[in-house]
This record gives structure tokens, C-alpha cells and sequence, in this order.
């Protein structure tokens, strides 16, 4: 039988243990511990990380972890494998409602890191040292930026064909064509022989039941998939989309729309309009192709260049 060991705790099959991983101290030497909960089954089977929180003011994917967890804990059987969950990785962001860390790094673009790097890197350094190697698959949550909204789906890179495949098994509205991004926790999990698909779903400093919902649906039916509960949610059919980019603002004014997410739209259709406070310029803001609407900037006053709608082709 697989035994997990994590900071030099030993995990033994039909175990439930939590760790209190110490990674670093505040200005104030206030320790900061990473909590991680690791719910094995006794018999052999996946290693499933689910984690949420690497960008500090993501709550939504905090939330679903948190959720997973608490049906664990409340008797959702786990018949064979084991799941860790990290509901919240980034502290120092979520400490201050921040995306970062106090320097300005993003842990997201820190990996491998480094025991004696920045401050993102260590934590970075621990996650790839201590977490990665212990892991079959993952799926790593996240949401739009402040102010920018996505419909729930995954994001894979489709040259991998067993992320694609687990996409698929996930089931949310939509499975997005996307390269792995360097420095990345995917790219680090790759590297490794790893594979992470990453949820988007929400935006960030706002909770959003919608993408809970269909966070908490995929992971159960990934978890089935593999034969580690008997019950998932029904598979919803993704809409695959091989390409997407965002359309940007041609002028700084009011930003408008009049559509929404999950809308499909056609080549030269008016998707919002730009105006000036006073009414006397008005730019529309035209589809240049045809596609699903998976992110749109709630933001009312924009900049030129900004972006404004994510456009996701099947291609």
C-alpha cells in the first residue's frame, strides 16, 4: 500500500490527518502555518489534490475546497485513494484581500522557487517539494480578477491528453484550450509527470454560488471517475473551445455591455458601447469573430486598452 509522507508526517491508508505545515512568521513573528487535510481511504487508489487560494483574494475556490472537505468529513465515503485538500495557500493575500504576496509577487509565477528566493518562492519551494511529489492529479481553483467575471471551465492544455481527458470527466460549461503558463504551479505539477487542471469560475473578493456549485460538482465526479465515491452529479456536456482571447477597449470612457456570460455571439454583433461621461462620443464595441462570452469586465470605467470581453471560439 502507498504511504504519504508530508513534512515528515507519514499518512497511512484509512487515515484522516490534518497538518499544520510552518512556512514563515509575520513582521509581528506571528507564525504562519499552511493547513492541509489529508483524507485517506484503506484501500490503494489516486492521490487527488484539490487547493484553492493560491491567488490570495480568490475566495470562491477557497470555498469549494472547504466544501469537499466537510462532506468528507460528514460521511461521504471515500472508498479507495486519497485526497488532500489545501483550501487556502496563499495567507499573506488572503490576510491582506490581495492577489500577492507583501512584495508583490505572485505565487502563481514562482515555481519551482526556492528554499532561500522570496518569500512567494519559499512557499512555492514547499509546495513543489513537499505536495507535488505525494499527487496523482489536481485541480487548482481559481477566479476572474477584481472586477472581471468567468463562467465556470476548465483550462487545459489540450496537447496533454489525460488533463484533456479529466476536463472532460469534470464537466463544467466550458473546456478551455490553454498553454501551460512558465513559473506556473500546472507547469511545476508537468514538470513532475503531474497532471492540474485549473477551474476558473467567479471573480475574485466575491463569493459566487454558481461557481462553487460547479466546483464542488466536477470534483465529485473526478472522484468517481476513479472509482473513489459511488455518487457524482450528472456530467454536464463542455462546449470545447480551441482558442480565446479578450477584446479591448479602442477608447477610456463609460464601459456598458449588452451581453452576458455564457452568451454566443456572431462576427460584427454590438457587444457594449463606450460613451463619454457626457454623452457626446459613443464607441461600440463589436464581436470580431464568433464565440461564447467566458469573461467580461464589470468595471463601468475603463481605459483604453483594457481588456473588456473574453471570447472563447470553437474554431
Amino acid at each position: 500500500m502507498r504511504e504519504i509522507n508530508i513534512n515528515g508526517t507519514k499518512i497511512r491508508p484509512g487515515q484522516k490527518v490534518n497538518i499544520e505545515l510552518p512556512i514563515a512568521k509575520l513582521p509581528s513573528h506571528t507564525l504562519i502555518d499552511l493547513p492541509i487535510f489529508i483524507r485517506s481511504s484503506k484501500e490503494d487508489g489516486p492521490v487527488i489534490l484539490v487547493c484553492g487560494g493560491v491567488h490570495g483574494d480568490e475566495i470562491n475556490g477557497i470555498v469549494t475546497a472547504r466544501r469537499i472537505l466537510e462532506e468528507i468529513d460528514s460521511g461521504l465515503d471515500l472508498q479507495k485513494g486519497t485526497v488532500i485538500i489545501i483550501p487556502l495557500v496563499n495567507i499573506y493575500g488572503f490576510l491582506s484581500n490581495s492577489r500577492t504576496f507583501p512584495d508583490g509577487r505572485d505565487l502563481n509565477r514562482s515555481f519551482p522557487g526556492s528554499k532561500k528566493g522570496s518569500l512567494a518562492g519559499q512557499i512555492a519551494h514547499i509546495l513543489n517539494e513537499e505536495i507535488i511529489p505525494q499527487i496523482d492529479y489536481g485541480i487548482d481553483f481559481h477566479t476572474g480578477g477584481r472586477m472581471l467575471s468567468n463562467q465556470p471551465q476548465i483550462r487545459v492544455d489540450f496537447k496533454d491528453k489525460k488533463s484533456r481527458e479529466l476536463a472532460e470527466v469534470f464537466g463544467t460549461f466550458y473546456i478551455v484550450n490553454s498553454k501551460v503558463i512558465d513559473k506556473s504551479f500546472r507547469k511545476a505539477a508537468q514538470a513532475a509527470g503531474k497532471h492540474v487542471l485549473v477551474f476558473e469560475g467567479g471573480e475574485s473578493m466575491r463569493l459566487d454560488d454558481q461557481a462553487i456549485e460547479e466546483g464542488v460538482a466536477g470534483i465529485k465526479r473526478i472522484l468517481q471517475h476513479f472509482g473513489m465515491i459511488e455518487n457524482a452529479p450528472e456530467k454536464r456536456a463542455s462546449i470545447i473551445l480551441k482558442e480565446s482571447s479578450w477584446i479591448r477597449a479602442r477608447a477610456s470612457g463609460i464601459f456598458n455591455s449588452s451581453i452576458q456570460l455564457g452568451d454566443y455571439v456572431k462576427k460584427g454583433q454590438v457587444l457594449a458601447r463606450i460613451s463619454d461621461p457626457y454623452g457626446q462620443v459613443k464607441v461600440p464595441v463589436k464581436s470580431p469573430s464568433n464565440g461564447f462570452v467566458i469573461g467580461i469586465n464589470n468595471l463601468p470605467v475603463i481605459n483604453v486598452g483594457e481588456a473588456l470581453i473574453h471570447l472563447g471560439k470553437e474554431g
